[in-house]
């Protein structure tokens, strides 16, 4: 599935279903639990993950619900800008969840690669936030663009990164550690079981090499860009790992190269957490990070817009109608960018410029 100038509306396989946070997503993060993002129901005490429950809807093409996207309404394939002196164009992607078609329709239509897939940007530089697999067709073919792009735009003077997702971790553990039995606070969990039911796909697996791996594994989890924080998910939890943005992936690093089930399956279910920056108190969450790390602003995937908007459809689809994201979602005071546009439920694969147009 392709989207582009001149055609028609894109189709996408929907899957609109009630989204829940997993109780092993809403332990506070110590430290932080003042964050209403971060807090468990009030009453309830948190629970551990459990090989039962799961974060998004898996995708199944076979019995699920088309939704109409609208057309994307500029051209395709405009050049984007260089600039003479300096670096180029700050670009980011949000959650691609192995959505490829989508994601080289959304690159061309930022000039960021040509008709064939290449790099065409000069020295533009291009972040992916993470997540790269799990839910959609093709997350290996994904991985695989993504570091062919890198070594494309190095060499024309730019670069084209990526930060670590939790389902970068995910597929990593199941991997690693398949049903190796973990210890996930609330019983026994494994990575095998939590990769299956958060959209694992078995194409992906048999897909799977040692460079991908590899690459996986080096990603940094934090960045700053010209004033903006570059993480995956929207949670405090990156405080538990360093004072700084170079504490932060060292620590990750070292976790995965230590290659400890548990102390993997910590970091995993801590970089799963959500929703701290949204509600009251967001805004205190976000200024917490940026004293941190620096940055003016905090640019984030992981959680849905359409969730961060409390726009839904229902559970079973019935009402025909799906989520309606024209571009990211700016909040907390203006301090978030929200970058998830939802692919995986007939959302939007965003790709933006950075800073934002006010």
């Amino acid at each position: 599935m392709t989207q582009g100038a001149g055609q028609g509306p894109v189709v996408r396989t929907a899957t609109l279903r009630d989204f829940r946070v997993p109780p092993y997503a809403q332990v506070p993060v110590q430290g932080h639990a003042a964050h209403p993002g971060n807090a468990f129901p009030e009453g309830e005490l948190p629970e551990g993950y459990t090989p039962t429950e799961r974060d998004l809807p898996v995708i199944n093409r076979g019995d699920t619900v088309q939704v109409t996207v609208a057309p994307e309404t500029a051209p395709a394939t405009v050049p984007a800008p260089a600039a003479e002196n300096g670096p180029g164009p700050l670009y980011v992607v949000g959650d691609v969840h192995g959505y490829l078609d989508e994601l080289l329709a959304a690159l061309r239509h930022q000039g960021l690669i040509d008709a064939e897939g290449h790099w065409a940007a000069g020295n533009a530089r291009l972040w992916f936030l993470g997540d790269f697999t799990d839910r959609g067709p093709d997350g290996i073919g994904v991985i695989d663009l993504v570091m062919r792009l890198s070594a494309e735009a190095a060499a024309a003077g730019g670069y084209c990164k990526a930060l670590m997702g939790n389902h970068e971790l995910l597929l990593i553990g199941a991997k690693r550690f398949a049903d190796t039995p973990v210890n996930s606070g609330a019983g026994t969990a494994t990575f095998q079981a939590a990769w299956l039911l958060n959209g694992g796909q078995k194409s992906d697996m048999d897909r799977l090499q040692d460079v991908h791996l590899q690459w996986m594994s080096r990603l940094d989890a934090v960045v700053e860009e010209d004033g903006h924080l570059l993480v995956h998910s929207d949670t405090t939890a990156y405080l538990e790992y360093g004072s700084t943005i170079e504490d932060v992936n060292d620590t990750v690093h070292e976790i995965l190269t230590r290659s400890d089930a548990d102390e993997c399956w910590d970091l995993f279910r801590k970089l799963t957490k959500r929703f701290a920056f949204r509600d009251e108190g967001g805004a205190t969450a976000v200024q917490e990070l940026l004293a941190a790390y620096g940055g003016r602003r905090i640019v984030h995937g992981h959680s849905p817009i359409p969730y961060l908007l409390g726009e839904v459809g229902s559970e079973d689809g019935e009402d025909g109608t799906g989520p309606v994201v024209e571009g990211p979602h700016v909040y907390a005071d203006g301090l978030a960018i929200a970058m998830d546009g939802g692919v995986t439920m007939a959302g939007k694969l965003l790709v933006v410029q950075l800073p934002l147009p006010n």
